[in-house]
């Protein structure tokens, strides 16, 4: 069914007169008449009958009408939902207690006119392919991971050089250290079971052990950050990478250390991703807002794997 036919339909119905709706419409008397006549035509009934005062319904118009108008109703949300300006800026945040939620949750505090629809996307390669098909309009990646050059048609920033720290249990044997350097953690076993073969992250920290020798366990199931946690409090011998923007609430009773990693310190680059040429006006907002709140890059104390994208 042709919504300009419904749109004058109601027009005729609402002004009672042909001559009227065709003026609102701003089209001729004679393209009302056949839009009338085709809708008739196309439903089997009459609409109106002509008379002295103008165009009045049929009991078959007035039981019409009202299905007519919502049907202009629905396709005004329909259309509104996708042009630009109007719908949310959706976002992949990848998690929910990573650092990119945080760099949004600041975003959406400091514009919250900015409607926002926060996803989270495990794959890079998903990831990629819905900003390029417009599912999304923005994702927080490392790039560009080995073998995963980013296409063309996609642009990035560098937003956030995120220290990592190290998660110990109260009995082990570096809980009570300040900071601790990378070298000092040769021989200590780190379990990361979130540590997924193919991702991004897969990739940073197998850089971030070869480099310094480092003994990273992905072994076991991943039950999630509370099992993690659970674990890494009860068990001396293990301990764990995490970022120092990963927001973690454990129980008191556990005692968990987070300990600054030093000499380098290893940063984790998550950059904003985004297709060139994707129009939504909040896309340079959250831009600007994350050049702005951007801290200064790392220097000669920091690592990154050489595969990553400079500032």
């Amino acid at each position: 069914m042709d919504f300009d036919t419904v749109r004058t339909f109601v027009a005729a119905a609402e002004a009672g007169q042909f001559q009227e709706a065709a003026a609102e419409l701003a089209v001729t008397q004679q393209a009302v008449s056949k839009r009338i006549a085709g809708l008739e035509r196309d439903l089997g009934v009459r609409l109106f009958t002509r008379g002295a005062r103008g165009a009045e319904l049929t009991i078959d118009g007035q039981a019409f009408l009202p299905h007519a108008r919502e049907l202009l109703r629905v396709s005004e949300r329909a259309v509104a939902s996708v042009r630009t300006g109007r719908r949310p800026l959706r976002v992949d945040v990848i998690a929910s207690r990573v650092a990119p939620s945080g760099l949004m949750r600041d975003f959406h505090r400091a514009h919250p006119e900015i409607e926002l629809d926060v996803l989270m996307l495990f794959d890079v390669d998903r990831a990629v392919a819905a900003l390029r098909s417009g599912e999304i309009d923005a994702s927080f990646r490392a790039v560009a991971a080995p073998g995963r050059p980013l296409p063309e048609d996609i642009e990035s920033v560098r937003v956030l050089d995120e220290p990592l720290q190290l998660l110990t249990g109260p009995a082990h044997a570096l809980a009570r250290a300040r900071s601790v350097s990378v070298a000092r953690l040769a021989g200590h076993r780190i379990w990361m079971p979130g540590v997924v073969p193919g991702t991004e992250w897969a990739a940073y920290y197998d850089d971030l052990t070869a480099e310094f020798g480092l003994t990273i366990e992905a072994t076991g199931p991943n039950f999630g950050s509370d099992a993690l946690l659970d674990t890494i409090a009860d068990t001396p011998a293990l301990a764990t990478f995490m970022g120092e923007h990963t927001r973690l609430v454990w129980p008191a009773g556990h005692g968990l250390r987070r300990i600054p990693v030093t000499d380098p310190v290893p940063v984790y680059p998550h950059s904003l991703l985004w297709h060139r040429d994707n129009p939504h006006p909040a896309l340079a907002t959250l831009r600007a807002h994350l050049a702005a709140a951007a801290a200064a890059p790392g220097g000669a104390d920091t690592w990154t794997p050489k595969w990553v994208r400079p500032h």
